[in-house]
């Protein structure tokens, strides 16, 4: 049987800022990341056997 999930902690102050800095300016990701990052899902979707 799995354990429950502990709730996510809030973040305040300084921690609360940094995170929203964070994700408010993504770091930027080269055509060659991405074109990996595509090629590792087809492969990982060719593979599967879901059905939608």
């Amino acid at each position: 049987m799995a354990r429950p999930i502990k709730e996510t902690p809030e973040l305040f102050g300084k921690d609360a800022e940094r995170f929203e800095k964070l994700i408010s300016q993504p770091k930027p990701v080269s055509k060659e990341e991405k074109e990996r990052a595509r090629k590792a899902y087809e492969m990982m979707r060719s593979i599967s056997n879901f059905q939608w």
